[in-house]
Parts: structure tokens; C-alpha cells; sequence
């Protein structure tokens, strides 16, 4: 399980990497690439929903199995893109498939680990899981620029070598396939898709678009009031795509707040760290991943302990200590970023982590085992839905944050030393574009005065870029400020073996 969905993370970075290898070599625009990129992360946060369902009703191993050759197929299409004007229709067709693929074999992934363990053991299991899996994003980045070195091509090719090991593996394990033969709700699996793209095309685009452009508000309301009449369609269906009834558990409610909050400075941190060691600390990718190491060794290490919390003393325990060291740690790695020293920063950049790894586990995997009837797919689905669509919010948010800050910062430094102040705005504003990676779709942002203006006023740009990145992380030390509060809603109630039972019966379990 940890093999096929290596694939589904490195997917969510790699790509990144490749990014200008790919814009100059298919003549694509800034904005063009950008769809790209956000293809793939659209799909997942439209499909994981469904996926869920479809791997319950169908069963696990057949839609692993179907994800699995949807996601190798789609890797072997994206790498095979032609030249010329046809090429962007074709990566952002194929990344949308890559997408649905990859929606298609996490939750199913995910319900077979929890399937295969008794609740009391679960924690552990899925801390293991959760870290190896975690790891792997960061992996995206180092393991695309060793690729691009050799062809841009070669970051979707490796994914058939990984599908292929995934399915001997899976043929291997003898998976019992286990159904239920269940309705699939179709409309409500329209209207949550819909919702979902539209609200999340509209967190993507509002960087470019503007968060003034009627298009920005016309996608992220417009998905909202989708989402509602889909709630509402689903409380009164007989055979749900969700069975929202779920959320009347408070403990349940509890674990999927604290999972969006948390995944608002979760996923975001490892695009803004890494850009800002590129800018501010003037480190290459690869050292830029390095730097992202100390965040993911003090994860590695707490994930452990949350799962061993939650197996003998409830999520609840877990959730507290991380949201606060999560909080903590984020707000001293802010302080510290102006310094421009990795050493001393990994003290709190290992912290954040370790407040991440504490609660991640204890939260998923509680939610998960509060599944009604056991439908481990459907649950994993709506929680991994809630996670993507709060990593969304995370960057939109955080994005807009830094290329406002980061202009005004520049616009200043520029103005005072001699440059008129239109200009000065004007090339700050595409400076900050430059790095951050949200173009101006009417503004467009040459790489010669960009290179120019950073190396004339370099040390200037870099101190002012870590300057709005502290916004950026104080925003992320109050999110997880909120998830401590989310918490605190948490009855601490634990899920035992017998009350597995009551809630739903016991699936059959996989030989380990």
C-alpha cells in the first residue's frame, strides 16, 4: 500500500521542479503551466470523495487495483506530450486523469491498512504509515530535479516502473476483495465534484484572476452553494455518497476540524520553505529539500508517539500536545526566519514538525475508526477531502499573504534605492510573482529584469522575502492555535474493540 501511493505524493511536487524545464521546452505561458500543475491537485479534491465510496461498494483491492493503471496510464500519456500548440490541452487533460487516479487508490490504500489491524493497534500502524507516506512528498522535489537533469519527460515515465512493483505486490498480498452491494449515488457524486472544483478552481486562479475578478467569487461561492444543496440531497437520499450522520458524533467532528486546520499549515509549509530557502538563504533545490529534512525528522520522530497515545489513551491527548507544540514551533521558526541561518532555525523547524507527526495519526485514524458500518473507503475519502481542500485554502491564502507583503517590502527597498515608485511597485510586484509562483495573468513578468533587479538589490530582496514569509508562518502558527481549540471539542472518548462493533460490524480482516 506504501508503494502505490508513493506515487500519489511525489506527484503533488515534482512536477514543480520540472516546471521551467517543461515551460521552455513546450513554449507554454507562465499562467499555462500553473494549470498544470493545479490539474492534478484539482481532481484529487474533486474525486477523493468518490473514490472512497467506489472502493467500498466495488471493493478495495479492485479499485487500487483500477486507480493504479488509471494513474500509470495517465504518467506514460503526460510524458508523451507532443509538441506545439496542443501541448498544454494535453498535460492538463492527463494530470486531471493522474488526478482521478490517484483519488481512486489512496482511500482505498488507506482502508486496507485499517482493515488489516485491530483498533488497538491501528495508531501505530498508520503513524508508520502516515510517516513514510509523508516523507515522500519532500522526495518529489529531489527526486524531480535528479530526473529533469536528464529529461523533464522522465518525472511521469518513473511512476510505471512504481505502478507495476504496486500491482505484483498487491497480487501478492492475496487482498480479499470485500463489497458492499450498495447503490452509488450518482447525483450526489456530481454535485460534490462540482462543488468541490469549482470552490477549489477558484482558491487556484485567485492569485492571477484577482480577489477583486468576479470569476474568483463566482467559483469559490458558486462551489460553496453546490456543496450545500449536496448536504442536502445526501440527508435525504437512502443510499449516500457520504452518510453525513457521521458528524453527529462530536469526537468524529472534532478530528476532521482539527485535520483542515492542520492541513493548512501542513502541505503549504513545504512549497513556502522551500521557496524561501531558494530566495532567502540562496540554497539550490536539492539543498532547499535538505532544509525541509529538519521538518520532517522532528514528524518522523512525534509520529510514533501519537500513534502509541492514541493507542492506549484516545486521540484527544495527541491532538492537544501537537496543535500546542505545532502552534509554538511555528511561531518561533517565524521569529527566526529574518536571521538567514538554517542552523539556527532547525531547533523550531523540528518542532513544527514534531507537533505535525503528533497529531496527524491520532486524528485520521480516530476519524476512520468511528466509521459508520465500517466503511472504511467512504471515511478515508471525506477526511482526505477535507485535507486537500484545506491545503488549498492554506496556499491560496498564504500565496496572496506573501506576493502582497513581498511587493510592498521590495516596492520600498527599490524606491529608496532611486527608483521612481511607479516602477518600483511595478517590479516588485513581478519579482514577487517570479518566486512565488503565481503569475499575473495580465502582467507579464520577464526573466532579464527579474534576474536583474535580484542582482542589484539581492541581499535587500532576500531579507525583505523572509520578512513577508514570517506573515506566512505566524498565519500557520494560528491555524494551528485554532486546531487546539477544535480539540478541545473532543469528548476523549476512545474507539475500542467492542465499540467498533457497535458502530458497525467489523470487515473482514486481512491475513498479515
Amino acid at each position: 500500500m506504501l508503494l502505490a501511493v508513493a506515487m500519489v505524493f511525489v506527484d503533488q511536487t515534482i512536477v514543480s521542479i520540472a516546471a521551467p524545464t517543461i515551460v521552455e521546452d513546450l513554449d507554454l505561458s507562465s499562467s499555462g503551466m500553473q494549470q498544470v500543475v493545479n490539474a492534478y491537485l484539482l481532481a484529487l479534491a474533486a474525486f477523493f470523495a468518490l473514490g472512497g465510496r467506489l472502493a467500498d461498494v466495488f471493493g478495495h483491492r479492485r479499485m487500487l487495483v483500477t486507480g493504479t493503471l488509471v494513474f500509470a496510464a495517465s504518467s506514460v500519456l503526460c510524458g508523451s506530450a507532443p509538441m506545439g500548440g496542443f501541448a498544454q490541452s494535453w498535460l492538463v487533460l492527463f494530470r486531471a486523469t493522474q488526478g482521478l487516479g490517484a483519488a481512486l487508490i489512496f482511500p482505498a490504500a488507506l482502508a486496507v491498512v485499517i482493515s488489516a489491524f485491530p483498533v488497538a493497534e491501528r495508531g501505530r500502524a498508520l503513524a508508520v504509515f502516515y510517516v513514510l507516506a509523508g516523507s515522500l512528498t519532500i522526495a518529489g522535489p529531489l527526486l524531480g530535479g535528479l530526473l529533469t537533469a536528464w529529461t523533464w519527460r522522465a518525472i511521469f515515465w518513473v511512476n510505471v516502473p512504481i505502478a507495476l512493483a504496486s500491482l505484483v505486490l498487491t497480487a501478492l498480498a492475496r487482498l480479499p476483495n470485500v463489497r458492499r452491494p450498495e447503490r452509488i449515488d450518482v447525483p450526489g457524486a456530481v454535485l460534490v465534484a462540482t462543488g468541490l472544483g469549482l470552490s477549489v478552481l477558484g482558491l487556484q486562479r485567485a492569485p492571477s484572476w484577482g480577489w477583486d475578478a468576479p470569476a474568483t467569487w463566482g467559483c469559490v461561492i458558486g462551489g460553496l452553494v453546490v456543496l450545500a444543496f449536496f448536504c442536502r440531497h445526501e440527508l435525504r437520499t437512502d443510499d449516500p455518497l457520504i452518510k453525513l450522520r457521521v458528524f453527529r458524533d462530536r469526537a468524529f467532528t472534532a478530528d476532521v476540524l482539527v485535520l483542515f486546520f492542520a492541513m493548512l499549515a501542513f502541505v503549504p509549509v513545504m512549497f513556502f520553505a522551500s521557496v524561501y530557502a531558494q530566495i532567502s538563504l540562496s540554497a539550490s533545490p536539492n539543498q532547499a529539500g535538505l532544509y525541509l529534512l529538519y521538518f520532517f525528522a522532528g514528524f518522523g520522530l512525534s509520529a510514533q508517539a501519537g500513534g502509541r497515545i492514541l493507542d492506549k489513551r484516545g486521540a484527544r491527548p495527541a491532538m492537544l500536545l501537537g496543535t500546542a507544540l505545532g502552534s509554538v514551533g511555528f511561531a518561533l521558526w517565524a521569529w527566526k526566519l529574518t536571521d538567514l541561518s538554517p542552523h539556527d532555525q532547525w531547533p523550531y523547524v523540528a518542532l513544527a514538525g514534531a507537533g505535525i507527526g503528533l497529531l496527524l495519526s491520532p486524528a485520521s485514524t480516530d476519524a476512520a475508526n468511528r466509521a459508520i458500518d465500517s466503511s472504511y473507503g467512504e471515511v478515508t475519502g471525506l477526511t482526505q477531502t477535507v485535507r486537500n481542500y484545506g491545503a488549498a485554502v492554506g496556499m491560496t491564502i498564504f500565496g496572496t499573504v506573501l506576493v502582497h507583503v513581498t511587493t510592498s517590502r521590495v516596492s520600498s527597498t527599490l524606491a529608496t534605492n532611486g527608483m521612481p515608485e511607479d516602477k518600483a511597485r511595478n517590479a516588485a510586484r513581478g519579482i514577487a510573482e517570479a518566486i512565488t509562483g503565481h503569475p499575473d495573468d495580465h502582467q507579464p513578468t520577464g526573466d532579464g529584469p527579474t534576474a536583474s533587479l535580484l542582482r542589484s538589490a539581492g541581499h535587500a530582496i532576500r531579507t525583505d522575502f523572509a520578512e513577508a514569509n514570517q506573515w506566512v508562518f505566524y498565519g500557520m502558527a494560528i491555524a494551528m492555535s485554532v486546531g487546539f481549540l477544535c480539540s478541545l471539542l473532543h469528548p476523549g472518548t476512545r474507539v475500542t474493540g467492542d465499540a467498533a462493533t457497535m458502530i458497525g460490524s467489523e470487515q473482514q480482516r486481512i491475513p498479515r
